[in-house]
């Protein structure tokens, strides 16, 4: 089909509302499109730009957790969590109280993803993972209560008070089992002839339109999008991250979804989809580009100078690259050492303007690594 032809599905009368049935999509796709043919070849090859830095960076993993706290904080941001970025990457006793619901969803969407990527090693990407992942996702917060691991035993709805006033109605529960089937068939369909990144587009918004769960959709659709890429080796680890588009362009993510519904314009979609990977991966390199400089000053230029406690303050800097934010305590029982060992640490770090006290008072004080944490503001 191509995807100028595309029907998008019917709306089916329900008792007091009608819900919108999306048809299947596990068939062959036809890009006819120039613009599109376009943009994907531009995605295809910064991602490929993109892929490098998992390669060329040593210790990439430290770094790749400081963007998985991003993507988290962002994709929670948008179904309306409060937890700024500084916030989530601190320890749960310095949240204010009326915050630390919000801070737990953020951390739930951090464990959900690292669950996800490992459990691609023995799990194709599966409904079954998707079901393990959401469980993650919904465990001891908001929602809680509404089938965690689950796919809905009734009606929910995106937008208003209630069916009757709701912006769009997704499918009946009745048909969820299909049509779950049906996506998981097209992710795993190797005889489609479909560039991955038309697919996973498809794939978003065919989960988005299902909503098969009755909380936590937004967030586990747009993890989708990491784990599909990760799962067939577009990229080899989960660097790429769209929520930050997502969230600055909520607005038109929100209606570009509705637009394939109503209007049949996946091409609008796509378009949209595609130009949000250009400019997030373009973000990324930037950040990676960004990081490689810093390293290169903090490491070679600072540490060094601190002669034979240069390796302990070393390993201190490696756990910074993936908490920027810490107390006394925290390095003294990350690196084993005394609290004295610790403090005099933090205070060689200080004076080489590496690490910078935040709160400003003289007991229970925490100290932030600024030049590297705003590369991920």
């Amino acid at each position: 089909m191509d995807i100028r032809s595309f029907k998008s599905g019917v709306f089916r009368k329900q008792y007091e509302y009608r819900s919108f049935t999306p048809e299947l999509i596990d068939h062959q796709w036809i890009i006819s499109e120039p613009k599109v043919n376009q943009l994907l070849s531009q995605a295809d090859r910064k991602l490929g730009e993109l892929n490098a830095f998992s390669f060329l960076i040593p210790d990439v993993d430290f770094f790749i957790k400081m963007h998985i706290a991003k993507e988290a904080t962002l994709s929670s941001r948008i179904e309306g969590t409060q937890t700024s970025f500084d916030e989530a990457i601190q320890k749960e006793d310095y949240i204010n109280p009326e915050k630390k619901d919000d801070w737990q969803e953020v951390h739930n969407y951090i464990d959900a993803m690292n669950f996800a990527i490992q459990q691609l090693d023995s799990l194709p990407l599966s409904n079954r993972l998707l079901k393990d992942t959401h469980r993650k996702l919904l465990s001891g917060v908001r929602g809680t209560h509404k089938q965690p691991g689950d796919f809905r035993l009734s009606q929910n709805w995106i937008g208003g008070a209630s069916l009757k006033d709701a912006a769009f109605i997704p499918p009946h529960f009745s048909e969820i089992p299909d049509l779950m089937s049906d996506l998981e068939k097209f992710l795993n369909n190797e005889d489609l002839y479909v560039p991955p990144l038309i697919k996973v587009a498809l794939a978003h918004y065919q989960f988005e339109t299902i909503h098969p769960f009755l909380d936590g959709n937004g967030r586990l659709g747009r993890l989708l999008i990491t784990l599909y890429l990760v799962s067939n080796q577009i990229l080899s680890k989960p660097t790429l991250y769209l929520s930050d588009f997502f969230e600055r362009n909520r607005n038109l993510y929100y209606d570009n979804l509705m637009l394939v519904r109503t209007r049949d314009d996946l091409t609008q979609w796509i378009t949209f989809f595609l130009v949000g990977v250009l400019e997030t991966a373009q973000n990324s390199i930037n950040t990676f580009h960004s990081i490689l400089a810093l390293r290169k000053a903090v490491e070679e230029g600072k540490i060094i100078t601190l002669g034979k406690r240069a390796p302990l303050a070393m390993k201190l800097l490696k756990y910074l690259y993936t908490k920027p934010i810490v107390d006394a305590n925290e390095v003294s029982e990350y690196l084993e050492v005394t609290i004295s060992t610790s403090h005099r640490l933090i205070q060689d770090l200080q004076r080489l303007e590496i690490l910078q006290e935040q709160t400003g008072f003289k007991r229970n004080r925490i100290f932030i690594f600024e030049d590297y944490l705003k590369l991920f503001r």
